[in-house]
């Protein structure tokens, strides 16, 4: 374990998701993933922000939500 997470109390377990629910948040054109979308579905640039990088950010925010809820749970 990490010595950080052992003083907060919290959850390790939820630790990770909420970690790996923020890692996504945003994606814009350093990501490997925006590229391979843009091509894909052979969109601007523009189009792929406003479409790629939404659906990433709700997908993190989505995943944030469901750890708070777990959080309450657990």
């Amino acid at each position: 374990r990490a010595p950080l997470i052992a003083t907060t109390g919290v959850s390790p377990e939820l630790m990770v998701i909420a970690v790996g629910s923020g890692s996504v948040i945003f994606s814009h054109v350093n990501d490997p993933g925006f590229w391979l979308f843009k091509e894909y579905f052979n969109l601007t640039i523009g189009e792929t922000i406003k479409s790629w990088s939404m659906l990433e950010t709700i997908i993190s925010v989505c995943g944030l939500i469901g750890c708070l809820l777990l959080g309450m749970v657990v």
